[in-house]
């Protein structure tokens, strides 16, 4: 499994995100997340305690001497994005490492966006959406709208998050938001999961309908994955999927 053992790293071509240079708030050689997702590049997760994440002032003093190297080498990015080791927004500073972010992007390079790729777990609380209200991108996970396949994909760390949870917290970013979603199949522990049939698609596409996000990224499985037995969803049918995304009148984007 694929673990990232730098606070920056990169930049790196994005599928979705174009030249992104990568802000890992987690630790260096752990995976810490409140999904455990079937399909994570970094593996499943590990115990928190045994690992310390980076305080904020390493985090600013890595991203301002990368983004000044980077300036020197006269080399652009599109994104700085906080992905890594698990849920950035865990990170006990998230809030004000964001604060020393937007500052960081403003004085090296302006043009650069700043995306948060998150499962939405935390977006209750009040500090970790006002701090994804200040960025450019905010990109939060809905893998399926049907609750079964959700724990089946996405194996939250508590039992009791629900779809109807998610969507309700969701609907706080109004023109801001942006969905991303894995489409895949296969199985697990013995049980067939697939969050593409018409079943699935159906009961997704009403909750893009009732959320109407400003942009929808539907993407499938690029890399080794910690359950061997999932496979790709085609490329065709997330084309399929994405014209019935189109006909509610939302901007779609795939990665294959």
């Amino acid at each position: 499994m694929l673990h990232f053992h730098e606070i920056i790293y990169g930049p790196v071509h994005s599928r979705r995100l174009g030249n992104s240079l990568g802000i890992n708030l987690l630790p260096i050689d752990a995976k810490i997340c409140t999904f455990n997702c079937i399909y994570c590049e970094c593996g499943f997760n590990t115990t928190m305690h045994e690992f310390p994440m980076p305080p904020r002032a390493d985090v600013k003093y890595a991203l301002e001497e990368k983004l000044d190297s980077l300036c020197i080498e006269n080399q652009a990015i599109d994104v700085i994005t906080f992905a890594g080791n698990g849920e950035p927004t865990i990170h006990p500073e998230f809030e004000k490492i964001i604060d020393d972010t937007i500052d960081a992007r403003n004085c090296y390079c302006p043009q650069a966006k700043i995306s948060v790729l998150t499962n939405s777990t935390q977006i209750y609380r009040s500090q970790i959406f006002s701090s994804l209200m200040k960025i450019d991108m905010a990109i939060l996970k809905l893998d399926s709208a049907i609750d079964k396949t959700l724990h089946q994909i996405d194996r939250p760390v508590k039992s009791d998050f629900s779809v109807d949870w998610l969507v309700e917290n969701l609907q706080h970013f109004e023109n801001k938001l942006i969905i991303q979603t894995m489409f895949l199949h296969g199985s697990c522990n013995g049980e067939i999961i697939n969050n593409t049939t018409e079943k699935e698609i159906s009961a997704y596409l009403k909750i893009l309908q009732k959320l109407k996000p400003q942009k929808v990224m539907i993407y499938t499985i690029d890399r080794e994955t910690p359950v061997k037995s999932l496979k790709k969803t085609s490329p065709q049918e997330l084309e399929t999927i994405a014209r019935k995304i189109k006909k509610l009148g939302i901007e779609v984007s795939i990665s294959t």
